[in-house]
């Protein structure tokens, strides 16, 4: 049997046995989402919380003073930046902060596709925020989260995670990208629901998970669809004419008002605002 074959094989014997080892969230995360959950937690309390991690104390600090979060006057101190980030967004900003922290191997080869991985969730994300930024400029009534939105377009194919962490045991396979991607496409969906349904993750991340790769807009747009431009304007639709079906109808629905919607000036500068946050 092929390095291929057998990986494929004993995919599909865990998933149907549930044995399949699901990635699990950082324990920095675990500790800000569980505070956040709190009603009585203050803001001093989540900045002690955040500050146990030196690396995400620093990436909090450069979020807070952003040109994505629109202010002038630069914060000095973890607590300023919490105040500023605020109670109702960090539980989720955080949360995407420390998943990078998912996407490391010690093996050269695992971490390339590893690393290829995440800056394609960053990609995906940027785009997302942007078009949903760009969208409610106009649609002030849509009630979507741009923080919401950022984590669950980093997590949306969160089970390619699990499959690479898998493949690892079948050095072969990575011989062969294209292989491992098309085993990516088949199992990823699935693994996402339940690596998410693991991690707690609502609802509106395993819907986002589940069928961001299903070519058909919803009728009010939610945090799927903007994952599905993402999804465009990155190419990964195998059927052109099934994308452009959906792209024209996102046009339609004034979500984007033209099919080169990345060329529009003020989605393209929220893009790079919002993929800087991650370097």
């Amino acid at each position: 049997m092929s390095a291929q074959q057998a990986l494929l094989t004993i995919l599909d014997d865990k998933i149907r046995h549930d044995r399949l080892v699901l990635p699990t969230l950082p324990e920095i995360a675990l500790r800000v989402r569980q505070r956040a959950d709190d009603p009585k937690v203050s803001l001093a309390q989540m900045a002690d919380v955040i500050a146990q991690d030196p690396a995400l104390s620093a990436r909090m600090m450069k979020i807070a003073n952003s040109a994505f979060m629109g202010r002038s006057i630069k914060v000095n101190t973890l607590n300023q930046a919490v105040t500023r980030i605020g109670l109702s967004q960090i539980k989720n900003v955080a949360t995407a902060l420390a998943i990078e922290q998912l996407f490391v191997s010690e093996y050269k080869q695992v971490q390339q596709h590893l690393g290829k991985l995440w800056r394609e969730n960053i990609h995906v994300a940027a785009i997302a925020v942007a078009c949903l930024k760009s969208y409610q400029a106009t649609q002030p009534a849509c009630v979507l989260s741009s923080d919401v939105m950022t984590l669950c377009a980093l997590v949306h194919n969160i089970g390619a995670l699990a499959v690479i962490t898998e493949a690892e045991r079948h050095p072969d396979v990575f011989g062969h990208p294209l292989f491992l991607q098309s085993v990516i496409d088949k199992a990823a969906p699935y693994i996402s629901v339940k690596v998410l349904k693991a991690w707690g993750f609502a609802e509106e991340f395993q819907l986002a998970a589940k069928s961001w790769r299903v070519c058909r807009a919803n009728s009010v747009p939610d945090y799927t669809d903007f994952i599905r431009l993402a999804a465009i304007e990155r190419g990964y639709y195998k059927s052109a004419e099934e994308q452009h079906q959906l792209l024209t109808q996102y046009i339609a629905m004034q979500v984007v008002t033209v099919p080169e919607f990345m060329q529009q000036p003020n989605i393209a500068s929220l893009y790079q605002d919002i993929h800087a946050l991650f370097q």
